[in-house]
């Protein structure tokens, strides 16, 4: 078969265990996966995030999957280079693809992590979330848009704090909205280049850190702020070096009640900063802050409850975040290449995926967690893009707990869309 087909079936045997102490060990020979490729040049298509915290690309319907549209990867983009926001048509193949519907534009956007894409739990069949900025303020924003009328419905402006989505509450109403612009200073591969910053030249502000926002109402609140985690920070003994503080990867657990983030300085890549990596938690409405969390690695997902799986040492571990314990493991050092790459529990909490690369490609690590089983995908080619633009492994499941959408590069050089079932 001809790779520009890229449809590959492998059923790996091996070997794999599952939970703490006593692990059964099963020989993987029962499910599958197959890879097919679902979009096409000449335009480069990507969602961006992973699938951590039920990020989904798929509507409720399973009709519809969300993707970027644009004709470059190669480079961060600036307020003036803006991405399709598109609509795979899953239900409209074209040959050997499917159907794309460019249905509207989005400046606030970045290779690795896209525009923060998320259907909205309310209304999965038809409304999503993406992130966009204005044209003439450079303000970030985040935009909810309805495929049924065919129009933004809501954008959520906020001229004091231009913010954008940083993760969709798993039960709706609400989102966390943070700092693109600061991103962009800070840690340039997860912000919006060129946006507007009210915080520049603040260490740790008052007036910034981690919103959230009412999706009905568009009301904001500050859970908690740079200047407050700035202080805590100093009563827990980290030492920031006077760097400047800033905020990634806040996640919701299942159940909408808490959230991780991590608090971050020194990450510019001069190579001359302290760097500060710390993992925190706190309760939805802005109580229970804890800053210093036990460190799982830096690619963590949510279980179940208050259950996170992450890496301890070599091992993907299940990890009780509030009781900071190990409570299970999944997978050996054979099943699981890379315990620190990108990982996604399925919506069910039956199948976990690992990503990591070798050998310039992504491979997805597959294990039923019932019994251990497990099976490795094909690689999928990742290019020759590093740093600000590279190509994260970053699986993310559908709502049936069956395919895995992942992106990578094809034979005629374009980054596209492809599919992993489990079969």
């Amino acid at each position: 078969m001809k790779r520009r087909d890229f449809i590959h079936t492998t059923a790996l045997g091996s070997i794999a265990i599952l939970g703490l102490p006593a692990p059964a060990i099963h020989n993987s020979a029962s499910f599958s996966t197959s890879v097919r490729q679902i979009t096409n040049g000449p335009l480069h298509h990507l969602f961006g995030y992973i699938g951590q915290s039920l990020t989904i690309p798929w509507n409720s319907t399973g009709k519809r999957l969300l993707t970027l549209s644009t004709p470059f990867i190669y480079h961060l983009p600036d307020g003036g280079e803006p991405a399709g926001v598109c609509l795979v048509h899953l239900d409209k193949p074209e040959g050997k693809y499917y159907k794309i519907e460019k249905v509207d534009e989005s400046l606030g956007w970045n290779p690795q992590q896209g525009t923060m894409f998320y259907w909205n739990p309310d209304n999965a069949a038809n409304q999503f979330l993406f992130n966009d900025r204005d044209k003439k303020t450079g303000k970030v924003f985040t935009v909810l848009f309805d495929i049924s009328l065919n129009k933004r419905v809501h954008e959520y402006k906020f001229n004091d704090t231009p913010v954008g989505n940083s993760g969709v509450c798993p039960k709706g109403k609400t989102f966390l909205a943070i700092n693109y612009a600061r991103m962009a200073r800070l840690r340039a591969v997860t912000g919006y280049k060129g946006a507007t910053d009210w915080t520049e030249g603040v260490r740790a502000p008052k007036d910034d850190g981690i919103f959230k926002i009412d999706i009905q109402s568009g009301k904001k609140d500050l859970l908690v702020s740079f200047a407050t985690l700035e202080a805590e920070l100093q009563k827990k003994g980290f030492d920031t070096g006077g760097e400047s503080l800033f905020i990634n990867h806040t996640l919701w657990n299942r159940d909408g009640n808490l959230f991780c983030f991590f608090v971050r300085a020194g990450w510019s890549g001069t190579g001359k900063e302290k760097r500060t990596n710390v993992f925190c938690t706190m309760n939805s409405d802005g109580t229970g802050l804890h800053v210093g969390r036990q460190f799982i690695g830096g690619h963590p997902e949510w279980g179940i409850g208050q259950n996170m799986i992450g890496r301890i040492g070599d091992n993907q571990v299940i990890f009780d975040i509030i009781g900071e314990k190990i409570v299970g493991k999944i997978g050996t050092p054979e099943a699981i290449l890379n315990p620190e790459g990108d990982i996604s529990l399925s919506p069910d909490g039956n199948w976990f995926v690992n990503g990591s690369a070798k050998n310039g490609k992504n491979f997805y690590n597959i294990v039923r967690l019932k019994d251990g089983e497990w099976t490795r995908s094909e690689g999928i080619d990742k290019g020759e893009y590093s740093g600000d633009v590279r190509i994260d492994s970053a699986p993310r499941w559908n709502r049936e707990n069956n395919q895995i959408l992942v992106q990578g590069i094809t034979v005629d050089g374009t980054e596209q869309l492809f599919i992993i079932t489990v079969k």
